[in-house]
């Protein structure tokens, strides 16, 4: 266990060098191979965040964005590839979910793509129902870059307010960003995410405050 956090640790190491070292491009580098390994899944918006200061956001936003979407191709050829391994019966149960979710499959694949959820655990059964290609794409695409683009602006906004009280951005304020980062990583890695949404569909806001201590595994 220790040795694959250690290499846990060097990938995401390596990552974070790339996007700083390279700007832009790293960041689309980064970004693409932090997604490409399914249920694998590399923190990049770490880049986007540190980069946020001296990069444009919009530019962070769409790098990031586009580099995590077409990372994730690979969880949904994984889930299409899977099709095929399926009996007879079992495609016939594919391909009438496919037809009953059709109108808003990619409403989902685009909320995963815009929240922490962890979207392997829906793009892959959206690959073995077959769906479209191109409206998954395009789904998963415009959540991404929303999701980077909100990262990199609350990065900038971030930097911006430890200047007022830190003074211009040194290793202090990088060291905070990074922890509190790392702090709602942990939080989010935490919650069950299956129980919450299950209990926000029959309760609403108020179970799910009621149920909290469960949703965050506490």
């Amino acid at each position: 266990m220790a040795g694959i956090l250690n290499e846990v640790n060097n990938v995401f190491s390596w990552i974070v060098e790339l996007g700083t070292r390279y700007g832009v491009p790293g960041v689309f580098a980064a970004s693409l191979i932090g997604s490409v390994v399914p249920f694998l899944p590399v923190p990049y918006l770490f880049v986007v965040v540190l980069l946020s200061e001296t990069v444009e956001p919009w530019l962070l936003g769409i790098a990031a964005g586009l580099g995590g979407s077409i990372g994730k191709i690979t969880s949904y050829v994984l889930g299409r590839s899977g099709y095929r391994l399926l009996g007879n019966e079992s495609r016939r149960k594919m391909d009438a979910l496919r037809d009953i979710i059709g109108r808003y499959g990619d409403l989902g694949v685009f909320i995963f793509a815009l929240t922490p959820l962890p979207d392997d655990v829906y793009l892959i059964p959206v690959g073995m129902m077959r769906f479209s290609f191109w409206r998954f794409l395009l789904a998963n695409t415009l959540g991404k870059i929303a999701l980077s683009l909100a990262v990199a602006y609350l990065g900038r906004t971030y930097f911006h307010i430890a200047r007022l009280f830190l003074g211009e951005a040194n290793g202090v304020s990088i060291i905070v960003a990074i922890a509190a980062m790392t702090l709602l990583t942990v939080i989010l890695l935490r919650v069950d995410w299956e129980l919450a949404i299950k209990v926000f569909r029959v309760e609403g806001w108020r179970g799910v405050i009621r149920e909290i201590r469960r949703i965050l595994v506490l």
